[in-house]
């Protein structure tokens, strides 16, 4: 199966002997990024709802795109709590190597990667409503590009399924009438005042465990899915429903993990 996730606003820019790709919507990044250069401060600090200080940095940091020079493997630069469940540098290689045809990531400035793609640092949501000649925001600019790329990529790998372990804002991105994949969505819940609720943090961190739960056991078959049991969470029947399988932690078990 295919596996999509989301980036991460928090990067790691370490030096790392991973050798890099190219992303297959680099020219796409391109004019994302030119379109951003022309921004100013003011503009950026609105965009994205950021500080004076991060305003100025993610100014310079797409001035600097322009000479392509100082570049990282998408899947180690990224840094948040999805990755933080992945942890790419730490799978063996023969689970580094099913994650290159079957892992991909969502960004708002390159629209699909590859696990090695290289990246320069950045800061783009795709909720941003950067304005281009396609429309007032990144899914406008997109529309079903990121399909007909998830399309061709389950392709090579086989496969018809697609696990969706991104959040709503990215995958929202993905045109789903352009999709020809089954898409299944696991939802991660923790026990909170006696209830199954969703909390963000722990569910952002989850849906990179079960990334990498697939990638290690190289699972093929969504029945596989099920077996998921990393970090106290366990597949939930009663709270599940068709092509949205439910894991559930207790507080015990999230204790214990």
């Amino acid at each position: 199966m295919l596996i999509a996730i989301s980036p991460a606003k928090r990067l790691n820019w370490d030096t790392v002997n991973v050798p890099t790709t190219e992303p297959r919507l680099q020219d796409q990044a391109d004019i994302l990024a030119g379109h951003a250069r022309q921004l100013s401060l003011g503009d950026l600090k609105s965009l994205m709802g950021l500080s004076d200080d991060l305003a100025k940095l993610n100014r310079d940091r797409f001035r600097d795109m322009a000479d392509g020079t100082d570049r990282r493997p998408a899947a180690w630069a990224f840094a948040g709590d999805t990755y933080q469940g992945l942890e790419m540098p730490t799978l063996d290689e023969a689970a580094q190597a099913f994650a290159d045809d079957h892992l991909r990531i969502l960004s708002g400035l390159y629209g699909v990667l590859r696990p090695r793609d290289g990246i320069e640092a950045y800061r783009l949501e795709m909720g941003s409503k950067l304005k281009t000649r396609r429309g007032k925001s990144l899914y406008d600019f997109w529309g079903d590009r990121l399909s007909q790329v998830l399309n061709d990529d389950a392709a090579a790998a086989g496969t018809h399924v697609l696990l969706n372990c991104a959040s709503q804002e990215y995958f929202g991105a993905v045109d789903a009438k352009a999709l020809n994949l089954q898409v299944i969505t696991p939802r991660f819940l923790d026990e909170k005042n006696g209830q199954a609720k969703v909390i963000s943090f722990h569910a952002k961190r989850a849906r990179g465990a079960m990334a990498r739960f697939v990638c290690e056991h190289r699972i093929t078959d969504p029945a596989a899915l099920m077996d998921f049991d990393t970090a106290g969470y366990a597949y939930a029947p009663d709270l599940s429903e068709p092509d949205a399988p439910a894991f559930f932690r207790s507080e015990a078990a999230a204790q214990a993990a």
